[in-house]
């Protein structure tokens, strides 16, 4: 590949990144919702129009930094920070800013944030810029989020708090483990949120967005979303990873990201590579079978990882990579893996991951 010095980098299989794309954006279709896909993962501007070319109604992000980055490409016209936000008086300032930009959404999950929010957008001076705002439930994952019983307590509160309530909002992160649990997240996202939603309606405000989705989840979209979801939010679905093939969201062949890497020393059934955790990130899961997998060697696993390296057995009747040959290595959770890279190639172009490092 052009201007490629050596190993190990990320590549994207172009091919496999625009059936990706044209998937989740014709299964959305069919469904009736929207996407919105989330940016976290790529934080690439050039995967970002095509996600809006294929039909995304904007962007989720994970930070003010990134919409910020995101906010800057001409396509893009919406952006949703999902998250409950402590805002400083410089934040303030900062999502005006956005605002002034693009359409923008944020998250809250109580009352006492959503006066704060208030409060300090006031004092920067919200300047006509005002911001749509949706209350997080918890439908599961216990991180963020609030009861699906109290949410239309909270939005009560945010609109006499004088901010634009316009719906509900979850992620099921809890989608994540093997057997029927994506399943089971999936019907529990959508119980929460027509929960959630049944409950701004009886303090009077009417719950036109209603978001959920994960990459986990997505395939069950066109099953549960009727009358509930609005839209989904799926983010690790242009690439894909070892996480998803092993619980059953994808296949190899949907893999559209790898890490390109030399095999640097071999002894009999166990090769070593030059692709650890500085690359591929450390996330293994009690549930994974490894640090990641081999693209080619489905059977092999990474059972060792130090910052440069990975350590990875295969079957005593398996055929081994030869010492210096290059294997293709997919990573545990690629949103992980991206945001290690300054730069992702993709045939013999270069793509920045302009939004690297924007983590507040």
């Amino acid at each position: 590949m052009t201007g490629v010095t050596g190993t190990p980098f990320l590549v994207v299989d172009d091919e496999r990144l625009e059936a990706n794309l044209a998937r989740v954006a014709d299964r959305a279709r069919d469904a009736g919702v929207l996407v919105r896909p989330h940016a976290k993962t790529h934080k690439c501007v050039e995967i970002a129009r095509r996600q809006i070319a294929h039909g995304a109604a904007g962007l989720t992000v994970a930070t003010v930094g990134e919409a910020e980055v995101f906010a800057a490409v001409d396509e893009v016209r919406e952006i949703f920070i999902a998250y409950p936000l402590w805002v400083t008086p410089a934040m303030a300032g900062r999502l005006i800013s956005i605002a002034r930009i693009v359409s923008l959404r944020v998250g809250i999950d109580s009352a006492e944030g959503a006066r704060h929010l208030a409060d300090s957008l006031h004092e920067a001076g919200d300047g006509g810029a005002p911001l749509e705002v949706v209350v997080e439930i918890d439908s599961g994952q216990h991180r963020t989020g609030t009861s699906p019983r109290v949410a239309g307590e909270v939005a009560r509160a945010a609109v006499d708090a004088g901010l634009d309530v316009v719906g509900v909002f979850t992620f099921p992160g809890h989608s994540y483990g093997p057997g029927d649990t994506r399943a089971r997240a999936a019907d529990q996202e959508i119980t929460a949120l027509a929960e959630a939603a049944q409950g701004l309606r009886a303090n009077g405000i009417e719950p036109r967005v209603r978001s959920g989705g994960s990459t986990p989840t997505v395939g069950f979209t066109g099953q549960l979303a009727a009358g509930v979801l609005t839209e989904i939010r799926p983010g690790v679905y242009p690439f894909n990873d070892a996480q998803q093939v092993e619980i059953g969201s994808c296949t190899f062949d949907d893999v559209a990201l790898t890490s390109s890497s030399t095999v640097v020393h071999r002894n009999g059934s166990r090769i070593v590579v030059d692709a650890g955790s500085k690359i591929l990130g450390a996330d293994r899961p009690a549930w994974a079978s490894g640090f990641g997998r081999l693209l080619e060697h489905p059977e092999a696993r990474i059972t060792a990882l130090s910052e440069h390296h990975a350590v990875i057995d295969f079957p005593a009747d398996a055929a081994v990579p030869a010492l210096g040959s290059v294997v293709r290595v997919v990573p545990n959770h690629v949103c992980s893996a991206v945001n290690l890279v300054d730069e992702l190639v993709v045939d013999d172009v270069r793509w920045p991951v302009a939004a690297r490092g924007r983590n507040s």
